[in-house]
This record gives C-alpha cells, sequence and structure tokens, in this order.
C-alpha cells in the first residue's frame, strides 16, 4: 500500500493525461493510470488496464486500487476521444462512441470511487471537459454536446458531494498540441478544403495569447484544483484556452 496520497488518472497514457500523470507525481501523489493500452515508458505511475466505457471494468480497475495501491484522494476523469464530422453526414457509430467515453465514462468512474470518499469524508474529482463544453463547435457537434454533458455532470455533482468535503471540477483546454489535435487537423483540412497547416494557422488566430496549448498549460490547472489552494472551489467549468473561448 501506498503512503502517500493516490491520484487516478483515466486515458492518462499520453497527451493531456500524460502531462497530468507528470505534474501529479511532481506534486507527490501515487498515481494510477486507467487506460485500454500501457502509458509512455517514462512516466512515473501504475497501470491498471481497463475500458472506461464498462461498468465490470471499471468496478474491477477501482477495487484493485483500492487493494493493491491505497483509497483513491483524487479522481481525474480525463479519457476522450474525438472524430470530425458535419451533423448530416455524422453516424450513429460515432455520436455513441463519443458520448460512451467523453460522458459515460466519467460517470462511470466517479460512480465507482464517491462512496468511498464520501465515507472518508474528503476528495477531489477533476474532469477534463474541453473549450467545445462551452461554446457550439462546427464540425464537433457530438464531441461539443459529449463535453457539455461533462460540464452538467460536474456542477450537479459539486453540489451533491458539497456536504462530504468533496470538491468536483472540470478544466475545458482549447487547442491542444496532441495526436487528437493532429488527427482533427487532418480531417477538418479534408471537411473544409484546406491544408492542415492552415487549419493550425487558423487555431493560433483563433487565441488571443498567440500559440497553440501545450498539455502542460491544462495540467498545470489540474494540479491546482487538485491542491488546498483551489479549496474553496467546486462546480466549476476553468478554460484553460489562451482566450479562445471568448471568441
Amino acid at each position: 500500500m501506498s503512503d502517500r496520497q493516490v491520484a487516478v488518472v483515466t486515458g492518462g497514457g499520453r497527451g493531456i493525461g500524460a502531462a497530468i500523470v507528470r505534474h501529479l507525481a511532481k506534486d507527490g501523489y501515487q498515481v494510477v493510470v486507467i487506460d485500454r493500452t500501457e502509458p509512455e515508458k517514462e512516466l512515473e505511475c501504475a497501470f491498471v488496464q481497463a475500458d472506461v466505457t464498462s461498468w465490470p471494468e471499471v468496478q474491477r480497475a477501482f477495487s484493485q486500487i483500492e487493494e493493491t495501491v491505497g483509497a483513491v484522494e483524487l479522481l481525474c476523469n480525463n479519457a476522450g476521444v474525438s472524430s470530425m464530422q458535419r451533423v448530416i453526414d455524422l453516424s450513429v457509430e460515432d455520436w455513441d462512441h463519443n458520448f460512451d467515453v467523453n460522458a459515460k465514462g466519467v460517470f462511470l468512474c466517479t460512480k465507482a470511487c464517491l462512496s468511498a470518499m464520501m465515507a472518508r469524508r474528503r476528495g477531489v474529482i477533476v474532469n477534463t471537459a474541453s473549450m467545445a463544453g462551452l461554446r457550439g463547435v462546427p464540425l464537433l457537434a457530438h464531441y461539443a454536446a459529449s463535453k457539455w454533458a461533462v460540464i452538467g455532470f460536474t456542477k450537479s455533482v459539486a453540489i451533491e458531494a458539497a456536504a462530504f468535503g468533496i470538491r468536483v471540477n472540470a478544466v475545458c483546454p482549447g487547442y491542444v498540441k496532441t495526436s487528437m489535435q493532429e488527427r482533427e487537423l487532418l480531417w477538418e483540412a479534408k471537411l473544409r478544403q484546406m491544408t492542415p497547416q492552415a487549419v493550425a494557422d487558423e487555431y493560433v488566430r483563433m487565441t488571443p495569447l498567440g500559440r497553440i496549448e501545450e498539455p502542460e498549460d491544462v495540467a498545470d490547472v489540474v494540479s491546482f484544483l487538485a491542491s488546498p489552494a483551489a479549496r474553496f472551489m467546486t462546480g466549476e467549468a476553468v478554460a484553460v484556452t489562451g482566450g479562445a473561448d471568448l471568441l
């Protein structure tokens, strides 16, 4: 059993999730990644393989963590997927997949650890939403809808959990440089008949601080929300976008 506080990061193997893992490890947490594939080798974390869309797998994962690592003090629901298509061409399968991972996964993992947090009367949950959960986004209607769901869920659970000393917040990243964004650049370029570089340049123009966001920009805010410095914050959807959500 760990003598450090235990933090669970779903989808922590790469991208924003990996940056969160690195920051939390530096903050002194024993970090456990829940993912379908093994995380990057240099990450300082334990690993439990599970699909966040499956309730039996989620239950097994959290039971294993509680028994072998320790009580979960911090849950970062970060696992997410995206695809890109006009609504008239969007498949039911794409809609369901985005909601299954982005929204249902947040619900299942929260459900799996919330009772134990309530019994201990402490705990922190940070959900990765998106700038797309704060405004409409063409070509991403299904993704945006799933992230609006995450924000609504965050605010609702925050109210229910507050009496138990548990804080629940969300971060809303903007145009973040990840492998997911690389795929989205290709998809958007094809749908809009542009080059990927032209799309990337447009992202920069739409960001008042004038650059593409790095995963560490998000991880810093997650670290803050997990810390005592954010002790009087709950139910918030914190935009981490370089101002892109303002336009």
